[in-house]
């Protein structure tokens, strides 16, 4: 069995094309199932991909830096001094909001990552 390069899905040894996504098994090497195997047990090693938790703190980072700027910029600026399109956040439950969306979050991400 020869695995695609690009997306990995097992292919036929005189195959030239990957049944998957039609990535072309010729030019490169193939790679076999040794060494494919070899492959994905470094990577079951280091678990999820490093990606992953990339975006997943990006994304915390975003929401950490949205709930202060609300919270603690919006929220102590005289009502008077506020434009009225921005009024409504003054007494906008973030708090509870914000612990929502970033526990959904993680929920999510833990089955994406499993």
């Amino acid at each position: 069995m020869t695995y695609c390069q690009k997306c990995g899905t097992k292919n036929e040894d005189d195959a030239d094309f990957c049944k998957k996504c039609g990535a072309s098994l010729k030019g490169d090497k193939k790679t076999s199932e040794k060494e494919w195997d070899k492959k994905c047990e470094d990577e079951c090693q280091r678990g999820p991909s490093s990606r992953g938790w990339g975006i997943f703190w990006a994304v915390i980072i975003v929401l950490v830096g949205i709930w202060v700027i609300i919270e603690f910029g919006i929220k102590n600026i005289a009502t008077e001094n506020l434009p009225s399109y921005l009024r409504w956040l003054q007494t906008f439950p973030i708090g509870i909001i914000f612990a929502v969306i970033v526990g959904i979050f993680i929920i999510i991400f833990g089955i994406i990552a499993h």
